[in-house]
């Protein structure tokens, strides 16, 4: 080969790999992730999303792209998030931290998986076991929920008379938890105090309002937002001695009292899993909601003591986790 010849071909070279590099990456499926939390908080679970996805062959950035969108906490802010990813457009959809509603109602044809909380009753499926639109994902089924961290309460202060129940009331599940909080707090003889907090100064106004009504401990509800600013609720129960339980256990490793709830990172990278299975060509009225299966009672005995409280040992013995 000549010289010039050879210099050509090199040349020739040069050019045609970057085009083959953008044509892969326009071949590349685009996942847009929705979330109603805040990033700072939720990359350990983008992370556990992320493992989930692998298992089904998709690694990031190498034949699939992702997309991110969080709403810090404002879930006003979700409708027009949804509506820019659906926009991009992407392949498909994740919607997490209470964002289910917004994806749906911006997409009724772009496979959405979602992490959502009794999606029948919000209208987001007709059933679990054959969801039929384009929404699947995985529930919490927080009617159940909610009543079990109470009894949960009850066993470790049998004493107690009155507590407290921390609610969002921008979430679309208030009203929902206010109503199912009531009426296990009427079956087990417990008065419950509703408290009403959406943004970081209304958490310190709830938690003057805690004092002044002599509540004897606080059920946080789960809740994207309150998840987030989980450093400033523990501090806050800390402060005041309140015996608090709470939904995840990252509640209870910054130093929070105890946690009731299903494994969080196992239920990520199962909407991961079915995100790759969609991506492989899977219809989403063909996948059955699932609903976790592993559910975590985390302690941490050193709170306990801070607050002057003996833990039953029915409760250590059912506990999966004690933080000493």
């Amino acid at each position: 080969m000549r010289r010039r010849e050879f210099i050509a071909l090199l040349g020739g070279m040069a050019v045609a790999r970057p085009l083959v590099t953008r044509a892969q990456q326009m071949a590349m499926p685009v996942v847009g992730f929705l979330s109603g939390a805040s990033s700072q908080r939720f990359w350990h679970l983008v992370a556990a999303f992320r493992s989930g996805l692998s298992e089904q062959g998709f690694v990031e950035g190498q034949n699939v792209r992702v997309e991110y969108r969080w709403a810090d906490g404002d879930y006003d802010r979700l409708p027009a998030l949804a509506t820019e990813l659906v926009s991009r457009p992407v392949s498909a959809l994740v919607a997490t931290g209470g964002s289910a509603l917004a994806a749906k109602a911006a997409s009724s044809t772009i496979p959405i998986v979602a992490i959502t909380t009794d999606p029948v009753r919000s209208g987001l499926v007709a059933n679990l076991g054959r969801p039929e639109g384009n929404l699947t994902g995985v529930a919490f089924l927080t009617g159940s929920m909610e009543p079990k961290r109470l009894e949960i309460l009850q066993e470790l202060m049998p004493a107690a008379t009155r507590v407290a129940a921390l609610i969002n009331p921008h979430s679309h599940l208030a009203s929902s938890q206010t109503r199912d909080l009531l009426e296990a707090g009427l079956r087990i003889g417990r008065q419950i105090d509703i408290l009403n907090a959406a943004t970081a100064p209304e958490l310190e106004t709830a938690f003057a309002t805690l004092g002044q009504t002599r509540s004897d401990a606080l059920l946080v509800t789960a809740d994207p937002f309150f998840n987030s600013r989980r450093e400033q609720i523990v501090k806050l129960a800390a402060r005041d001695s309140i015996p608090a339980i709470y939904e995840w256990r990252e509640f209870v490793e910054v130093g929070g009292l105890m946690s009731y709830g299903p494994s969080v990172t196992d239920v990520y990278r199962q909407v991961g899993v079915y995100m790759g299975r969609i991506l492989k060509g899977a219809k989403p009225a063909d996948l059955p909601i699932l609903q976790p299966t592993r559910f975590e009672l985390v302690i941490n005995l050193k709170a306990a003591k801070a607050l002057g409280l003996q833990v039953p040992i029915t409760l250590l013995a059912r506990a999966d986790q004690v933080i000493e």
